[in-house]
């Protein structure tokens, strides 16, 4: 008697863990490459400016003012050895390297947008929850966020920066502020949407404490278009720090960052315009790439967008 024959199942791929899967289809996008590259290459220059600068950026030397990029100078120690540097975009009006000021500037300018898209999402977001869930907090909170929206943000940054001592901190509070009520906004359509769900309105009737429901069912929805929302707040981060330095109430001139070296050279602009276009560039294709990063998570982050 001949035993049945055996039926094996075929092999199947076990599935990618969803993070991985996520990683895959944005590595895959050429947009979010490309922008998270170039991200990655300033994060890179601004760690190892000391490294790669050649000069100390705050060193005055009157006698090498406004000198054109390559040039050169020679510096006679006391043993009598010599060094020879090369200021690759030039010196500015005290004769600083514009080099080195430079890459020190993209630390600035990355410090100022993480910081402003952090504090902005988690105060956005909390507020946000709070006016989506609890209907009579709703009412005041929206109002205040309403009358925020209401002042141009640059004019709203430049007022609360007037009223502290100018400095970093000062910057990112000015640049801050102006921001949260987009997030709150943001936050709270998303939370009136889904608190009409049947599974928060099932999680509601089991008893669910408020605590557990805003973070097993209604915060993970917020979390997609907050990633997104977070790099066009960087972005916008960037360039109003730049024009709170260009106009003098921002980062303290000692200081290096893209803004007030742009700000420090526009009055010799025709005449020296390297001052300015250096750090102009480095600003320019730096928002590029966070734009870029904030459009290729949309399209891949967002259901909607990713079948187009």
């Amino acid at each position: 008697m001949s035993a049945e024959p055996t039926l094996l199942a075929p092999a199947v791929a076990a599935p990618l863990p969803l993070g991985r899967t996520l990683a895959a289809r944005l590595l895959r996008n050429p947009v979010v490459a490309l922008g998270a590259g170039f991200l990655l290459l300033m994060a890179l220059v601004g760690a190892l400016a000391p490294v790669l600068g050649t000069l100390d950026p705050t060193a005055i030397n009157p006698a090498t003012r406004n000198r054109p990029p390559g040039f050169e100078r020679t510096i006679r120690a006391e043993d009598g050895t010599t060094t020879t540097y090369r200021h690759r975009m030039g010196t500015d009006s005290l004769g600083r390297d514009v080099y080195s000021r430079v890459l020190y500037g993209a630390r600035i300018s990355l410090l100022i947008a993480v910081s402003v898209a952090a504090l902005s999402l988690a105060i956005g977001l909390l507020l946000g929850l709070v006016a989506g869930y609890i209907r009579p907090l709703d009412g005041p909170i929206m109002r205040l966020m309403d009358g925020l929206m209401a002042i141009p943000g640059i004019l709203l940054a430049i007022a609360v920066v007037s009223l502290f001592r100018a400095g970093l901190p000062a910057v990112i509070a000015a640049i801050v502020v102006p921001e949260i009520p987009r997030v709150v906004r943001l936050v709270r359509s998303i939370v009136l949407s889904v608190r009409e769900e049947p599974y928060v309105e099932a999680a509601i009737m089991a008893g669910t404490r408020l605590p557990l429901l805003m973070a097993r069912h209604i915060l993970p929805n917020t979390v997609a278009p907050l990633i997104v929302q977070g790099t066009f707040i960087a972005a916008s981060a960037i360039l109003v720090e730049a024009v709170l330095s260009f106009l003098g109430i921002g980062i303290p001139p000692e200081t290096p960052s893209w803004g007030n070296i742009m700000a420090e050279g526009r009055n010799l602009f025709r005449v020296y315009p390297h001052n300015i276009l250096y750090p102009g560039i480095f600003l320019g294709l730096t928002v590029l790439a966070v734009n870029m990063l904030g459009d290729g998570l949309r399209d891949t982050l967002d259901p909607k967008m990713t079948g187009r």
